[in-house]
C-alpha cells in the first residue's frame, strides 16, 4: 500500500473517518480521534503529501488526493469488517473489536479479509437473522456450555 507504516495508516483513516461526519477536518481533529500532539499530526501529512496522498496547506484543512481517499477506504473498510467479524461472530466486546480491528488491519492479508468478508456475508444472508449455529456458539463463549444438538438440524 504504497510503502505506509501502520501509523501513516491510521492518520489516513482518520481523515477519511474525519471526512464522513463532516466536510473539513482540520490538524486538531486528527490529533484528538487519535491522540496525538498537533505536531506528529503535521509531520505526518507533510510525509503524506510527499507521498501525494494528502494535500494539506499551514493552518488549512486536509484533503485527500483520490489516491489517499483509495487506500483510506481500504483501510477502513478492513477496520469495519474485522470489528464487525470480532464483536458480532467472535462475540468480542465492542471496544475491545474495534482496538484489535485497528491492530490487525495494517498486516491482514488480501485473501484473508476477503475470506471474512465473505463469511460475514454468508451469515447476514440468513432470511430469519443469525444462524441457530451462531447463538450456540455465543452460549459457549459466554457460559462454557455446549447445547445439544436439535435433531431437526
Amino acid at each position: 500500500m504504497n510503502e505506509l507504516t501502520p501509523s501513516l495508516e491510521d492518520y489516513l483513516e482518520s481523515i477519511w473517518m474525519g471526512k464522513l461526519k463532516k466536510e473539513v477536518v482540520r490538524v486538531k481533529d486528527v490529533a484528538e480521534h487519535l491522540g496525538v500532539k498537533a505536531a506528529s499530526v503535521v509531520e505526518a501529512m507533510n510525509n503524506l503529501q510527499e507521498k501525494e496522498l494528502v494535500v494539506h496547506e499551514k493552518y488549512g484543512y486536509i484533503e485527500l488526493t483520490s489516491r489517499g481517499v483509495e487506500i483510506a477506504k481500504e483501510i477502513y473498510h478492513k477496520h469495519k469488517t474485522l470489528s464487525k467479524f470480532f464483536h458480532e461472530i467472535l462475540g468480542v466486546e465492542k471496544k475491545t473489536a474495534c482496538e484489535d480491528a485497528c491492530k490487525i488491519e495494517h498486516d491482514i492479508s488480501e485473501k484473508t479479509i476477503d475470506k471474512i468478508i465473505k463469511f460475514i456475508e454468508f451469515i447476514d444472508s440468513y432470511p430469519k437473522g443469525k444462524p441457530i449455529w451462531l447463538s450456540k456458539f455465543h452460549s459457549f463463549v459466554r457460559d462454557g456450555t455446549r447445547l445439544e444438538r436439535n435433531k431437526k438440524q
